[in-house]
């Protein structure tokens, strides 16, 4: 039957607002189809595709859905239509309408999309923080302006902008994710891996394609998003910083599925101890009070940094451990002796070599190693050239033994 828009929203409270943002998109001569996510009760719409089917498709069916509980019912419906929709092959894109509500029940599903697929929500609340819509997809979100509520003079304008664009996204020629056939490279950075990063960058230009994440929590989803989404063919992990805040309760924390995506796909993998010094925090009185009297670093006036204890470096271990034994790619774990960022060198605020050897220690003990997964300890800090070169080393090998498995 071919590609065609999806524009989801639940009917019985925006029916209206979804059959114009329909006709707007079928006036432009593509094809277009209404997904209902109502809860409310029996369907009454002839057309589209029917709130019991995307419901249906919830792992323990239609009743998980139509509970009589709205917020239950809510809930259970944005499971079903992700299941629905990141199942399908017949995607030209997707457009969402929502207040709050709708709008929480429609991002997860466009968010299981893979990066690249048209995906856009007018929303009540699209002029406010989007991250927890948003998270690491590309997901464009339109303020609405006034309420979904009905049609008006100011809501035909703003949903007809809406429907034209993602018909235009949709129609568009497909655009070349690279200008070459290198392959795609992820890697994470903080300020205080920078120079290792730089250096790898600059050294892997030639042979591949480097992108390179902020390590701030997004970045690490990011990432592995792309890697999901078949869009990276290895990852040098440099910095896992986000674990500290995602322990700790900083402010740049990644979640609980970061290396899912690494373990899931399989991906070559290189990572290290970048940035495990150190949690983030907001300007001082933003600390929390059960962390009085740690050792501190001001980065800024708006950024706060504290080093992590021995028994936190142990807990991370562990943490990263555990999720380095689900994965059954190639592995290898870099452990820079010298130090874990450009504040943990001898002279430098965080310099700690016992809470450092607590965290190598406790990787050894959590990691269980085979042929294909492996801790290797470096004798360099992780800004020194020769911590760069043995990562690059490392991961050459890796990509070599994987073409050559391919």
């Amino acid at each position: 039957m071919g590609k065609r828009l999806y524009i989801v929203g639940t009917r019985d409270t925006k029916n209206d607002e979804l059959v114009y943002v329909r006709d707007q998109i079928t006036q432009t001569g593509a094809r277009a189809v209404i997904v209902d996510l109502s809860t409310s009760g029996p369907e009454t719409f002839a057309d589209g595709v029917a709130a019991a089917e995307v419901a249906a498709a919830h792992p323990e069916g239609a009743k998980a859905v139509f509970t009589g509980d709205r917020g239950r019912s809510i809930a259970a419906m944005a499971v079903a239509f992700e299941s629905y929709l990141t199942g399908r092959d017949d995607i030209a894109g997707v457009i969402g309408l929502g207040g709050s509500g709708g709008t929480a029940l429609i991002a997860p599903a466009l968010r299981g999309l893979a990066v690249g697929v048209p995906k856009l929500i007018v929303s009540t609340v699209a002029s406010g923080n989007v991250a927890p819509y948003v998270g690491p997809s590309d997901i464009a979100m339109m303020y609405s302006v006034t309420d979904l509520a009905g049609l008006n003079r100011i809501s035909r304008l703003i949903l007809a902008n809406a429907a034209h664009a993602i018909a235009g996204m949709a129609k568009a020629p497909p655009v070349p994710l690279s200008a070459s056939d290198k392959p795609v490279i992820g890697l994470t950075m903080f300020g205080v891996t920078t120079p290792c990063v730089n250096a790898l960058t600059a050294a892997l230009g030639d042979a591949y394609d480097p992108l390179v994440f902020h390590a701030t929590g997004t970045g690490g989803q990011s990432m592995e998003k792309l890697v999901e989404s078949g869009l990276i063919a290895g990852v040098i992990d440099i910095t896992t910083t986000e674990v500290c805040d995602l322990l700790m309760g900083g402010v740049l924390a990644c979640t609980e599925d970061r290396l899912g995506a690494i373990a899931r796909t399989g991906v070559p993998y290189v990572g290290s101890c970048g940035a495990l010094d150190m949690v983030n925090f907001g300007a001082p009185d933003t600390i929390p009070e059960r962390y009085a009297g740690r050792t501190f670093y001001a980065h800024n006036p708006q950024v706060t940094l504290m080093r992590t204890t021995v028994e936190e470096n142990v807990r991370m271990g562990r943490w990263i451990g555990e999720k380095l034994n689900a994965c059954e790619g190639e592995v290898r774990f870099l452990l820079p002796e010298g130090g874990v960022s450009a504040l943990d060198v001898p002279g430098m605020a965080f310099h700690d070599p016992e809470a450092d050897a607590a965290l190598f220690a406790s990787l050894e003990a959590t990691v269980r190693p085979t042929g294909r997964r492996q801790l290797i300890r470096v004798p360099a800090a992780i800004n020194d050239p020769a911590f760069a070169e043995a990562v690059l080393t490392t991961f050459k090998g890796l990509m070599s033994s994987s073409n050559h498995d391919a």
